[in-house]
């Protein structure tokens, strides 16, 4: 299995501190919330490359920290060629610059590089490698109003997706989810497809919302807590919550 980790943002909402450095490369407690997270991963031992997609403004950043990371799988890094945040090009756009420019033949797992948890991942390869399908996470939401800034998604006794919708307008379910995916082989040389088909270029899950109709797609239940980091306040609240949690 591959990993695309999806780095590219400019995290305007933090600046001054991301105006020039990465928000993935923050640190929480004595790592950077990249570490956290390939850590992780990396402990299922059932990734063989981790594939961290950058803009070209921040790129050397994520060399630098790729050349000294001690990580028993590969790690590339691939610039997507923007320098400003009115230039990005996009979530599913840089999950296929990964695809094509690596020729990714493998189930290919997709996680947003600015996630902090208080679980591991590995359950949910675990749970990929049970269904063999496409397979999404999700978790219960009763702010409404967060769920229109994300996905909402309604699935049967199975965990198979019935529907999901990104950024609604009006939910009509309060499950919610997260930019944590992994394709199965067979669904990733459809990126392209959804893309050439007019499938919404910035949100990471839009893909999916594409997919799920056409491609059986399973979405389990998040077993803890994803912590948002949008703003100095929430990275500094983040930053106090994790000194709490035993990893």
């Amino acid at each position: 299995m591959k990993c695309i980790i999806l780095a590219a943002g400019y995290a305007t909402r933090l600046y001054p501190l991301t105006e020039n450095f990465p928000k993935p490369l923050l640190k929480v407690k004595e790592k950077t919330i990249l570490d956290w997270l390939i850590d992780d991963i990396d402990s299922s031992g059932k990734v063989d490359e981790y594939i961290v997609v950058s803009n070209h403004k921040f790129v050397e950043h994520f060399q630098k920290w790729a050349e000294e990371k001690v990580c028993d799988a590969k790690i590339t890094v691939i610039d997507d060629g923007t320098i400003s945040n009115e230039t990005r090009k996009g979530a599913v756009v840089d999950i296929q610059i990964a695809i094509e420019e690596l020729y990714l033949d493998d189930d290919v797992m997709v996680v947003a590089g600015d996630n902090v948890l208080d679980f591991s991942l590995a359950h949910f390869i675990d749970y990929f490698m049970q269904k063999k399908h496409t397979c999404i996470m999700r978790y219960y939401e009763e702010r409404s109003e967060k769920i229109k800034k994300s996905a909402s998604v309604s699935f049967d006794e199975s965990d198979l997706v019935l529907k999901m919708v990104e950024k609604p307008e009006n939910p009509d379910s309060n499950w919610c989810v997260p930019p944590f995916y992994i394709y199965a082989k067979e669904d990733v040389q459809k990126v392209k497809v959804a893309l050439e088909s007019g499938c919404n270029k910035d949100a990471p899950g839009s893909y999916i919302n594409w997919l799920y109709d056409k491609s059986d797609v399973y979405a389990m239940e998040m077993p803890g807590k994803r912590y948002d980091i949008g703003n100095i306040e929430s990275y500094e609240q983040v930053c106090q919550k994790y000194n709490g949690i035993e990893h």
